[in-house]
């Protein structure tokens, strides 16, 4: 079998075509776990179970090049409910498939439980540690600890190689962000028709930001493939307007954000509209709550907020191992754990945040060329970017944010 170290080759897509022997790149390169899943990147999660361990986090992934450290804002002060989302979000992080070991750190009085964590991630038999700053004794004695563990983990990591892995190991997470008017008839169309060629070879896509399906909820529902899917659809859109109504607003016929009307988008609805085409055409297998793990393969929605770095996070939870973030305008963020390929479609907002740009759409706007051929190359850029091509945001190092999607207050 033929083994593929963890450095880009820098041919271009032609010669990759060549290469594999196919129309489209529908195999890559990744890093099999034990569970099954195929990671297109071998980190080491340094995971703090509580806000008050970020530093000691911060101060241990120094030491590590592979170390990936998931500074969050949670982990105390949160009742039952937002309690037990934090804790699946932060296993199912420790599970990512582009993590291939975990050290969890922890303060000793905080809510969330780092057995429970650790007990999660062991499930799916990867490497996890533990770490618990009140019994170790403070920050210089967890961080000399938390480094030599670190550097056991790299060590053993180092040791493992890229395998060739057919597009069914590919989970696709899609977003959008920086949306304007351009968003809706370019790059999100065409990212939808870059989904739909990576499901028909065997991929998983999610997708989400509920409050984006508001207004064009009943176009997504008729794409449920039962009646069963179709209610969780409308269900999950009706529960997220009931949270926003409980706090005095009503989203539906009023402005998006300040950026969206700058860019020419005038109504919730319209940007739903647009939002949606990114989803592609296929049918809708399944729904799921905020983190959960996805299971089997097609189309899948994950119930989530539309604000990026808790988005992000969430399909991280759920197993994406790349991401695809369109935007109008350009947004920059990136992930700690999975590459995010950035699509932009104004013409003049790509000019200007080029370094931030994976893949130029507004040749759809310049008619240069068509939504399909944007598609294919979304396509293509997703299996180069599993082999192991690093994206904009992995270059300028714009991915070390995380934020956990919580439902209640903070007490």
């Amino acid at each position: 079998m033929e083994i593929i170290h963890d450095d880009w080759d820098g041919l271009h897509l032609e010669n990759r075509r060549e290469k594999i022997g196919l129309k489209y790149m529908n195999k890559f390169t990744g890093y099999i776990r034990e569970d099954g899943s195929v990671g297109t990147r071998n980190y080491i999660a340094i995971i703090p179970t509580v806000f008050c361990a970020n530093e000691v986090v911060s101060e241990i992934s120094r030491e590590g090049q592979l170390c990936r450290p998931l500074l969050h804002s949670r982990g105390c002060g949160q009742l039952e409910p937002d309690k037990r989302i934090i804790t699946r979000t932060l296993i199912g992080l420790g599970l990512n498939p582009n993590v291939g070991a975990i050290l969890l750190v922890g303060l000793g009085c905080e809510g969330i439980s780092v057995d429970e964590v650790r007990d999660g991630i062991n499930k799916g038999k990867r490497w996890v540690e533990k770490l618990v700053i009140q019994k170790v004794g403070g920050m210089k004695k967890t961080v000399k600890e938390g480094r030599r563990i670190v550097a056991e983990m790299s060590h053993y990591l180092s040791k493992q190689d890229r395998l060739p892995q057919p597009a069914e190991k590919i989970c696709l997470a899609v977003k959008c962000g920086s949306s304007d008017a351009t968003s809706g008839i370019a790059a999100n169309p065409a990212a939808g028709k870059g989904i739909d060629l990576i499901i028909d070879q065997g991929g998983t896509v999610i997708f989400g930001e509920t409050t984006e399906f508001i207004g064009a909820e009943h176009i997504l529902a008729k794409r449920g493939i039962n009646e069963e899917i179709e209610r969780k659809i409308l269900s999950i859109v009706a529960r997220m307007e009931e949270r926003v109504i409980e706090m005095g607003v009503d989203m539906r016929g009023t402005q998006p954000s300040p950026g969206n009307i700058e860019g020419g988008l005038t109504t919730i609805e319209e940007k739903s509209l647009g939002a949606i085409s990114k989803s592609g055409t296929k049918l809708i297998t399944g729904v799921y709550e905020y983190g959960e793990r996805i299971e089997g393969q097609g189309l899948f929605i994950m119930d989530s907020p539309g604000k990026e770095d808790e988005f992000l996070t969430g399909v991280s939870a759920a197993g994406a191992n790349v991401i695809v973030f369109t935007s109008g305008g350009g947004a920059p963020q990136g992930c700690p754990l999975v590459p995010v390929i950035k699509v932009a479609s104004n013409p003049q907002m790509v000019q200007r945040m080029k370094e931030h740009v994976d893949v130029d759409a507004s040749t759809i706007i310049t008619g240069a060329k068509s939504i399909n051929d944007v598609g294919q190359i979304i396509a293509e850029r997703v299996f180069e970017t599993g082999s192991g091509k690093k994206v904009a945001a992995e270059k300028s190092r714009y991915d070390k944010s995380i934020g956990i999607y919580t439902l209640g207050p903070t007490i």
